[in-house]
């Protein structure tokens, strides 16, 4: 199912976007050295529910997830780079943290992940992982733009990675969002311009460039869920929910 969000779902889904940032901006703030994974998904239980609005995650199961999710944020360390099920893990100095948040509000939903370093340790590699998701990121959104095709998207994100030096792994990658988080089109992180679903105003995208630092190749974690780098090296994660407009895309998760 795509989604074309008329002027009133379009004003929700600001809220909700809005209020995604701001929990991330709340819950990377309170990371650091000591902190627990669990205190992170107890802290995004709470803000949600304070909010009003609904996690996108903890009753959440689909096919490639053994059984719910049954938690409120996606919390990867270092070679853990989707899916992150939190447990009961403390953060060290130079951990690479990504949380990944999705909520719904008023009946729409947004989607959004950052990655960073904890604590003063800077690995130069790890600095150059979460910079890469960063720059593709950013180039994903300014191809997005009306009468572009979803594959002009993928291409840009694809070029930076892959001009970084990154394998590239298409099974999971953005999507369409609205009244539920998981819609199509699937926006994958490499790919061909000029191919695929033609944009439109009114249309909502999760985009997110992720990668791994010397494989394309993922494993299920024993939870079922959390996937990891085949080879346990580092990993990196960047997200924004954006809507398609006449002109400039509009990020909908930018922190204010």
């Amino acid at each position: 199912m795509i989604e074309i969000l008329n002027p009133t779902l379009l004003a929700r889904a600001r809220g909700t976007g809005a209020l995604v940032a701001g929990i991330l901006q709340t819950l990377r703030a309170r990371s650091t050295v000591g902190t627990n994974l669990l205190e992170i998904d107890e802290w995004t239980r709470s803000l949600i529910a304070e909010a009003g609005a609904q996690s996108c995650y903890v009753d959440y199961a689909p096919s490639f997830g053994r059984g719910p999710f049954g938690h409120y944020v996606c919390t990867g360390v270092n070679d853990a780079v989707l899916h992150g099920r939190p447990y009961d893990y403390t953060l060290a100095d130079g951990d690479l943290l990504t949380l990944d948040l999705a909520v719904s509000r008023n009946g729409v939903a947004a989607d959004a992940a950052v990655s960073f370093l904890v604590g003063d340790t800077r690995p130069p590699q790890s600095v150059a992982l979460i910079d890469a998701t960063e720059r593709a990121l950013a180039a994903g959104i300014a191809a997005a733009r009306p009468g572009a095709r979803v594959g002009d998207i993928s291409h840009a994100i694809g070029t930076v990675l892959g001009e970084a030096g990154y394998p590239v792994n298409t099974e999971f990658g953005g999507h369409g969002i609205g009244s539920t988080m998981h819609q199509d089109p699937h926006v994958a992180n490499t790919g061909r311009p000029g191919r695929g679903y033609k944009l439109r105003p009114g249309l909502l995208l999760a985009l997110e460039p992720w990668v791994m630092a010397d494989t394309s190749e993922l494993v299920t974690d024993a939870d079922g869920w959390t996937l990891r780098s085949a080879t346990g090296c580092r990993t990196a994660h960047s997200e924004h929910t954006i809507a398609i407009t006449d002109g400039e895309p509009e990020i909908l998760t930018l922190p204010r």
